[in-house]
């Protein structure tokens, strides 16, 4: 005798903020080992991701430090379709030995097929719900180190894994 099942899974606002709060942990984890960035820049960014998260406008999201625009140290992290395969991972355990006193620290992401496809219109119209603008451009380019995959994290059939910029 053999039975099968079959569930599904609907993502909801619930795990765009489940998702959201893992990435925002790893942000003030940061800001208590590097100083940066503030609580206010953090508080606006989990409003920011919490909509591109449920909207499903964001593809990778990164911030970190760079010298020149070179990557010293930074954590990307990657959304897409949940394989069912890794068990979700607590936030935290960023690197803590960067030497980033001279470094800029940026935050970028990239947004995904679903908002290219919007009109200029209808993204101006989400943008304007945004508690900041972000300013086009591209972000850092890799520097001396090497990237590492150390956490996934899932809610509701999405996943986010994060990888972390290491210096050599």
């Amino acid at each position: 005798m053999t039975s099968t099942f079959t569930t599904t899974s609907t993502f909801t606002r619930t795990h765009a903020k489940h998702l959201a709060a893992k990435v925002i942990a790893d942000l003030y984890q940061c800001s208590m080992l590097y100083d940066r960035p503030g609580e206010a820049a953090i508080e606006h960014y989990e409003t920011e991701l919490i909509e591109l998260l449920a909207n499903e406008y964001v593809l990778r999201y990164e911030f970190g430090f760079a010298i020149d625009g070179k990557r010293l140290l930074s954590w990307e992290y990657t959304v897409g379709p949940d394989g069912g395969l890794h068990a979700d991972s607590d936030a935290g355990g960023i690197y803590s030995k960067g030497k980033v006193a001279q470094a800029t620290y940026f935050n970028f992401l990239t947004p995904s097929n679903k908002w290219d496809k919007l009109s200029a219109a209808q993204q101006a119209a989400f943008r304007s719900t945004l508690p900041f603008q972000r300013t086009p451009g591209s972000g850092p380019i890799d520097g001396d180190g090497y990237w590492q995959v150390d956490h996934g994290y899932g809610a509701g059939g999405v996943r986010v894994e994060r990888r972390t910029f290491r210096p050599l």
